[in-house]
């Protein structure tokens, strides 16, 4: 099971990024590949209020939120319980032999060899997984409290269904991409505890006695790069969660529909679209905190970028357009480059 899925996923992230990659080429061949594709992508104000055919309003932004906090939040217990009882904390080794571990290479970080887990190796790879899943669930709950209370939908805003299918997908498929290796076995464990349930029902099922520490005391073995990795994810966040407000300040009203301003303050001084650069810093200190060991991981991350500068690029255009004032020292996503 843990192949074909895995491969599906993988799959699912190629085909969505190849496409992104081959629309942004520059070359007058592909203009009408690009247009076709950005029709698909367009939402909001680079979307013409006129049109109206195939789309959703823009509201349901809280859609993908609600979807992404019910299923990650599964997954997230479900992963957790079965850490805490499959894989409990026990001593990790001294310092010394760590040390030694990495100068003769035993590190696994971002190596994409695969060989037999010992226990000890499968304890890290288990509770890595729920720290990831975890910096998730922080993520997709705070989107959709901004959905709710920070962001104010023109009633006129729409985006195409294809952009919104393609939203329930990505938060279905993004959080089981970061635990997709242990998925088969964590969900047989779910199972098992199912069937044992229904054979014996409540009164003969053993008592679930959770210890606190126990549930946590793992996360405080975790290795270097995994707190690395929510450091980076912490900044994005932090940044991202700044641009969202000034972006919700602009219109204090859902009715005006065309009272556009240029935003400032934060990444917005730099970048075109800083809460899009925000998302790939969050992404990438996700990356960093699994592991990079997984490549299912990294075609998620390739995913993020393609399809975010995709977009930032056409939020660029939309602002010079729009404003003949418009700070000509703005990239469009990332610093100095784009």
């Amino acid at each position: 099971m843990e192949s074909w899925l895995a491969g599906l996923l993988r799959a699912a992230w190629v085909a969505g990024t190849l496409p992104l990659i081959i629309a942004s080429l520059p070359s007058s061949r592909l203009n009408s590949f690009h247009g076709a594709l950005l029709g698909f992508a367009k939402r909001g104000k680079i979307m013409q209020s006129s049109s109206h055919k195939l789309t959703v309003p823009q509201r349901f932004f809280c859609h993908f939120y609600v979807v992404a906090v019910v299923w990650t939040t599964l997954l997230l217990f479900t992963l957790w319980a079965y850490a805490y009882k499959m894989a409990p904390s026990v001593s990790e080794p001294s310092l010394y032999s760590t040390i030694a571990s990495h100068l003769t290479g035993g590190s696994h970080m971002f190596s994409f060899h695969k060989s037999r887990l010992t226990p000890l190796q499968h304890r890290h790879r288990v509770w890595s997984s729920v720290f990831v899943l975890l910096l998730m669930e922080i993520q997709v709950v705070r989107r959709l409290i901004e959905t709710i209370y920070t962001f104010k939908y023109s009633p006129s805003a729409r985006m195409h269904i294809f952009g919104y299918l393609t939203g329930l997908f990505f938060y279905t498929a993004a959080p089981l991409s970061l635990c997709c290796t242990l998925v088969p076995e964590v969900f047989g464990f779910a199972a098992d505890l199912v069937a044992e349930f229904i054979v014996k029902g409540k009164r003969q099922m053993p008592a679930f006695e959770l210890e606190l520490w126990e549930s946590v005391n793992p996360f405080l073995k975790l290795r270097w790069f995994q707190w690395i990795g929510a450091a980076i994810f912490l900044w994005g966040w932090m940044h991202q969660r700044c641009c969202h407000a000034i972006l919700g300040s602009l219109r204090e009203h859902a009715e005006q529909i065309d009272d556009y301003v240029i935003p400032h303050g934060d990444w917005f001084e730099i970048v075109s679209c800083p809460h899009y650069l925000a998302e790939i810093v969050i992404y990438a200190g996700l990356l960093v905190a699994s592991g990079g060991t997984d490549i299912t991981i990294w075609l998620l991350f390739a995913f993020v970028v393609a399809n975010l500068v995709f977009a930032a690029a056409e939020t660029q255009r939309w602002y010079i357009r729009k404003f003949d004032n418009y700070p000509s020292n703005r990239y469009a996503i990332i610093p100095c480059v784009y």
